[in-house]
């Protein structure tokens, strides 16, 4: 059952990475807005030293192997910790900086797209990378020019050459996160959605892993964004690129169900509540700052009191306290859901659809609680404005996600309700 209580390895976590986050993020938050696309080396190799220490960010749930049980006692195993950990870390380190975070090496889109489909043999080729000496970054490209909610009408294609048994990618994909880091600043890779069989529609849809240095693949735009300004978005072309056979994640044969499809979107399940508690970072880093500006100027919140004996100020704080928890617990239950291996795409995205709308709520209403204060640059407070929205779009608009809680409240398939 979910514990309260927070494990006291996500605890040690917790306090290394808040450590990291006053330190190292909020001091450069600002200049790292204002330069946009500047990457923040220095972050970034401590960050690589850090998380392999701690045993990386790849999204998987942690395996022990030969794990022989207590002698005479009859204790409790430990539940596994491997998304919940990514989860606390990832909060902590967007309540230092959204937009830094999202820099860190490794653990991102594309590797969960790997841990989800991929074999044994593809994790350990492609997921082992990024406990080298060098930072290594991954990302996943699914968006397309005509395609963005409804993946239906993605155009890329992977076709297979069967003089040569290589995967000849063609398409072009936008808005991927960390897509120059990981193919043009290391030796990473970035998970590419196409279609093997586009007569097939979704049921002919798979994942492929495109390396860096794969001739034919070239990124060809970066986005000039609102917020997360420091993390790279880019366009990326493909041209006759070249993949291996066994860049493929998941089956190459085509069957008249959308289990591929479904294998690929399995990817969400794990990934949506990263990004709720990306945006439980930034509301919670929202909140305490308003506090610390009322408390400095002699305003104390009254808790205990009855609604109406508060003022709107006390009362709207309360609210914003009451959502950022709230949004936390979905994340938690989604999480430690995915540890567990229990079906979640219901809580996965319930959690994104909570959070991503809270954070944009709160922030707002504490740019509006402290006037000409919270519009100016003097605080960070408008940067996590403009940083807040991204938790509602990517992966998933709150839109798409609502349609995925109600798909899976009445039982309808996506054909069924749109």
């Amino acid at each position: 059952m979910i514990e309260f209580t927070t494990p006291k390895p996500i605890q040690q976590i917790q306090t290394v990475v808040e450590t990291v986050a006053i330190n190292m993020m909020r001091p450069v938050s600002r200049e790292m807005d204002e330069n946009e696309h500047a990457i923040p080396w220095d972050f970034i190799n401590f960050m690589h030293t850090a998380i392999s220490s701690m045993g990386g960010t790849n999204m998987a749930p942690e395996e022990k192997k030969d794990e022989k049980p207590d002698a005479g006692a009859d204790k409790k195993k430990r539940p596994p910790l491997g998304y919940q950990r990514i989860g606390a870390m990832v909060e902590m380190l967007s309540w230092g900086d959204a937009g830094m975070y999202l820099c860190i090496p490794g653990g991102m889109l594309g590797s969960a797209a790997v841990a989800a489909s991929g074999t044994p043999e593809q994790k350990k080729r492609f997921l082992s990378r990024f406990m080298g000496d060098k930072p290594v970054f991954d990302a996943m490209a699914m968006t397309e020019p005509q395609a963005g909610s409804d993946t239906s009408a993605i155009r890329a294609t992977a076709i297979l050459d069967k003089d040569t048994n290589e995967w000849v990618l063609n398409g072009e994909k936008i808005f991927v996160t960390a897509g120059q880091k990981a193919l043009e600043e290391s030796d990473g890779f970035c998970v590419v959605w196409a279609s093997i069989d586009p007569e097939a529609g979704r049921a002919g849809m798979r994942s492929f892993v495109v390396e860096a240095g794969t001739p034919g693949c070239k990124v060809t735009k970066q986005e000039h964004k609102l917020g997360i300004r420091v993390s790279d978005t880019v366009s990326i072309h493909f041209q006759d690129c070249r993949l291996p056979y066994e860049n493929i994640l998941g089956s190459p044969t085509v069957e008249k169900t959308t289990k591929g499809f479904k294998g690929a979107m399995a990817t969400f399940d794990a990934t949506r509540p990263i990004i709720a508690a990306q945006a439980v970072g930034i509301a919670r880093a929202t909140v305490e700052l308003v506090k610390e500006v009322l408390e400095e100027q002699g305003i104390e919140i009254r808790y205990g009191l009855p609604r109406q004996k508060m003022t709107s100020i006390e009362r709207d704080v309360i609210d914003m306290e009451v959502m950022v928890r709230a949004a936390w617990l979905l994340t938690i239950k989604a999480l430690w859901m995915a540890d567990n291996k229990i079906h979640n795409p219901k809580e996965a995205s319930m959690s994104k659809v909570y959070a991503g709308d809270i954070v944009v709520r709160v922030t707002q209403k504490a740019v509006e609680l402290l006037g000409p204060l919270g519009y100016s640059r003097e605080l960070l407070l408008e940067k996590w404005f403009r940083d807040a929205k991204i938790t509602d779009l990517y992966e998933g608009t709150g839109q798409i996600n609502r349609l995925v809680v109600a798909r899976n409240m009445l039982g309808y398939r996506g054909s069924q309700l749109r």
